[in-house]
């Protein structure tokens, strides 16, 4: 099973997981990490557990979530994995950085692009890929039905959904994604997102403002 660590990254507060198991297996999720001493931090963990990084997954490609995949790519010699819609967000980030102050070195390497459906493999353990755009074009979420948890990044947060005043986001479309991707697992599958604390998909089914 996978267990989950998680750090708060960059001036804009992005959450950044680590997902390792007993094999020492470990897959790295929206390196947000902006300063060296953020990216040391993630760094230090995987060493001090003697983690081996097996994946690079992106939910999306703003640029909160990526400020270290460049680094982080060349270090463990990983492949950054996402939908390929959201490779034009990937590309415009660095102007979005200018814009908030924040610039940084972008990923312009190669990438394995993924679908809905499609199963991320972290030693023997399994990440479901949910589709679930709408804060951004192709956005993606992580489901692990055995550890009941999911990433949902930027579509939905404990008492609030992903922005959709962006360029190439939908209100309506996330949330119909929200509705049909998210809102239709276990009730007691908590919900890992991309900024925020810890909730779960029957609270935010019983309770969030924006679903009911």
């Amino acid at each position: 099973m996978l267990h989950i660590k998680s750090f708060v990254f960059s001036p804009i507060q992005e959450n950044t997981y680590i997902l390792y198991n007993e094999e020492k297996k470990c897959a790295i999720i929206d390196p947000g990490c902006y300063s060296d001493e953020e990216k040391d931090r993630l760094y230090n963990f995987i060493y001090e557990n003697n983690l081996e990084p097996v994946a690079l997954i992106l939910t999306h490609a703003h640029l909160d979530h990526i400020f270290g995949l460049a680094s982080v790519a060349e270090k463990y010699k990983l492949q950054p994995q996402m939908h390929k819609g959201e490779k034009m967000v990937l590309d415009y980030a660095p102007t979005s950085g200018l814009m908030y102050n924040l610039p940084f070195i972008n990923y312009t390497g190669q990438i394995t692009y993924i679908n809905e459906g499609d199963e991320i493999k972290i030693g023997k353990d399994t990440l479901k890929v949910l589709f679930t755009p709408g804060h951004s074009p192709a956005h993606l979420s992580y489901y692990h039905a055995v550890g009941s948890f999911v990433i949902s990044g930027d579509a939905l947060f404990q008492g609030s959904i992903g922005r959709t005043d962006l360029p190439g986001s939908n209100h309506d479309l996330l949330i119909k994604s929200i509705k049909e991707q998210l809102l239709t697992l276990p009730e007691e599958t908590k919900v890992y997102s991309g900024h925020g604390s810890v909730t779960s998909i029957g609270v935010e089914k019983r309770s969030n403002p924006f679903l009911n």
